[in-house]
């Protein structure tokens, strides 16, 4: 899996945890537990929910705030291909010819 960074440092802050799938969780970290990310205040994205792509769910997630649909979430780190700061998707789409 690719971190950005160290998950004992997100403690707090809005994380993306990216899947090999269809699927992105988005939420405040909290800590690993085993075999488990704890995120919470978190929004589940599915490519394609509102006409929208993951790429383009994330650079407005990461302009705007996400809309907390689950007040504490699970997500099993084996499912987990990439975990970075929400802040950093805000980086890359402003990043020349883009």
């Amino acid at each position: 899996m690719a971190h950005s960074c160290n998950p004992e440092e997100l403690h707090g802050m809005t994380v993306v945890l990216e899947t090999s799938g269809p699927k992105v969780f988005v939420g405040r970290f909290d800590q690993q537990l085993g075999e488990h990310y704890l995120l919470h205040d978190a929004d589940v994205f599915e490519d394609g929910r509102d006409g929208l792509t993951r790429q383009a769910y994330l650079a407005k997630s990461a302009a705007f705030g996400i809309w907390p649909k689950e007040k504490d979430l699970y997500v099993l780190a084996s499912e987990v291909s990439s975990l970075k700061r929400l802040s950093e998707y805000r980086q890359e789409s402003e990043a020349p010819g883009r």
